[in-house]
């Protein structure tokens, strides 16, 4: 499987996880901020920094953790399509 494709699909997954969990939070009233740490991190900086709208804080927010996500998704993606071109040899 070609890498551009294996990185197109863990960011899609990752961005997938990561709008899961934003959106569990906004039902539940409970925050997963151990699992969302990072990305909320990355808003509250940006919000910090420039004084921006909250909107923009949240698409951040996504944006890193669907990335922070996405990482391992990587590596598991391209472990299974490494194993399965051993097998097909």
């Amino acid at each position: 499987m070609p890498i551009k494709r294996v990185f197109i699909i863990a960011l899609a997954i990752g961005a997938m996880i990561s709008a899961v969990l934003l959106g569990i939070e906004s039902r539940t009233e409970y925050a997963y901020l151990s699992w969302e740490g990072i990305g909320v991190a990355a808003a509250f900086l940006f919000w910090g920094a420039t004084g921006g709208p909250v909107f923009a804080g949240v698409v951040i927010c996504w944006l890193v953790n669907a990335v922070v996500y996405s990482a391992p998704v990587y590596v598991v993606v391209c472990a299974v399509s490494g194993l399965k071109n051993l097998a097909t040899r």
